[in-house]
């Protein structure tokens, strides 16, 4: 494990275990690694610089920018909207969903993942539940694409990572499985519940299928500095600001969640609350929350997906941590 808190008081770092199994090298503050679903919350703020440059707006529809694409077994691009895809009240199918489609081919296109979706039932119609459906990213970082006529990772690059100073973030490109040095291993038990069960190095891994909704790789440091511009309010103008924090209830997802455009809020079992967002990813599971304002910030990453002891998974590694950092009576101190 690694983590980086930030506080008025600076920045600390504190890390348990090891980066790799067969070298037992200590993991460093600059490694990187795959923040899986935290991609979501970089697509949704370029949607939403789109929306405040005036070239697209929350409520246009799918059909409007990507015609025909959803369509079929109750999905309707003619009725779910922008602001929809990202605060996951569309409907849509996740297209991961189905392992076994996934695995026919070795690399996916978005319109490829779509399809995959669309092939299953709609969840609910839109607007009439929510639903963490990966496919509802995928379809916006293909709006940003047609509507800028650029790559999403371009996008990202030009209006988040390079003005931030964001040098160990990056969405990869197509099928590229490398992981940028330097770096964690990543391990992963193939979500397994078997104590016993065998572990697999996946530090290669092939992007395709997970691309806007969870394709990123970041550091502990990136990742404590754009949530901290983010939250703070220096990457969105108010109203848009404003949009991407109305959040909505949340259905058989993270324990005392809600969630915006892109980004959740978490009630910690003291009831304090916390901003940011969670990614889970084979061999890398991530949390990066906050207080509102963005002074106070915890950014965590296990090269792993399971957990042991007490905790089922990681996410009761990282519940633990966020209550001691931020719950009632916490005094800041060192990770």
């Amino acid at each position: 494990m690694l983590a980086r808190v930030h506080d008025l008081g600076g920045h600390r770092y504190a890390t348990a275990g090891v980066a790799d199994t067969r070298t037992r090298r200590a993991r460093r503050p600059e490694d990187r690694f795959r923040i899986g679903s935290i991609t979501k919350t970089f697509a949704a703020t370029v949607v939403l610089h789109l929306v405040a440059d005036g070239r697209l707006a929350l409520e246009d529809t799918v059909e409007r920018w990507l015609p025909g694409v959803v369509t079929g077994n109750g999905h309707d691009g003619t009725t779910i909207t922008v602001r929809q895809l990202l605060d996951r009240t569309s409907g849509a199918f996740s297209h991961t969903a189905d392992q076994p489609a996934l695995s026919r081919q070795e690399s996916h296109t978005p319109e490829e993942l779509v399809a995959i979706a669309m092939a299953h039932p709609a969840d609910f119609p839109a607007g009439e539940g929510w639903a963490y459906s990966n496919t509802n990213c995928v379809l916006a970082g293909m709006i940003v694409e047609r509507v800028t006529g650029r790559p999403l990772a371009d996008e990202i690059a030009d209006r988040l990572a390079r003005p931030l100073g964001l040098t160990g973030t990056s969405l990869p490109r197509g099928a590229d499985p490398l992981l940028p040095e330097p770096h964690a291993r990543h391990y992963t038990r193939l979500f397994s519940p078997d104590p016993d069960a065998p572990v697999y190095d996946v530090t290669e891994l092939e992007p395709s299928p997970y691309g806007a909704a969870g394709g990123m790789i970041s550091t502990a440091a990136d990742l404590d500095g754009f949530f901290t511009a983010l939250l703070g309010g220096h990457l969105l103008p108010p109203e848009q600001q404003r949009e991407m924090f109305t959040v909505v209830p949340t259905e058989g997802w993270l324990p005392g969640a809600a969630y915006g455009l892109g980004v959740s809020r978490l009630t910690l079992p003291s009831g304090t609350e916390v901003w940011g967002m969670g990614g889970a990813l084979f061999g890398s599971w991530s949390y990066v929350y906050g207080t509102r304002e963005g002074t106070h910030l915890l950014a965590v990453n296990v090269n792993a997906d399971w957990a042991t002891g007490p905790w089922a998974d990681p996410v009761g590694i990282f519940t633990d941590l966020l209550e001691a950092e931020f719950g009632l009576g916490a005094d800041g101190g060192t990770p």
